[in-house]
């Protein structure tokens, strides 16, 4: 599943109207919002990708989620993100974010500075 809220940005003023709502239904969808969350208000969402992922002894899916952060302050926070997200603990009915790391940064100096995040969180069924 691939999603783009470029194009689409009713989408995200729902997802995080309505988080709570969703989060039975459609795992990603409480993911995203939760990294939107925890990336900060500066935070703008670029895409979001699902694969599904198993092991002998679990199954879940693979998620890839790329945010931009333009402008110093929203660097700033950026940079927060990432030293933030490996150990933050998600609450996600149903799920277990058994690893969530950063796979690829994209810096550039400006004018104005803008900072590219790819994040690669593993959610794992749980229950």
């Amino acid at each position: 599943m691939h999603f783009d809220l470029t194009r689409d940005r009713s989408m995200l003023a729902q997802l995080r109207a309505r988080p709570h709502r969703t989060a039975t239904r459609r795992p990603w969808l409480r993911l995203v919002s939760e990294v939107l969350q925890l990336a900060g208000g500066q935070a703008e969402f670029l895409r979001h990708g699902e694969r599904p992922w198993a092991s002998a002894t679990f199954s879940g899916s693979r998620h890839t989620i790329a945010l931009a952060f333009d402008g110093s302050d929203a660097v700033a926070q950026g940079e927060a993100f990432i030293a933030t997200l490996p150990d933050h603990e998600f609450r996600i009915p149903g799920q277990l974010v058994a690893d969530a790391t950063i796979a690829s940064v994209d810096h550039v100096a400006g004018p104005p500075p803008r900072l590219v995040v790819e994040a690669d969180l593993l959610l794992l069924d749980d229950g």
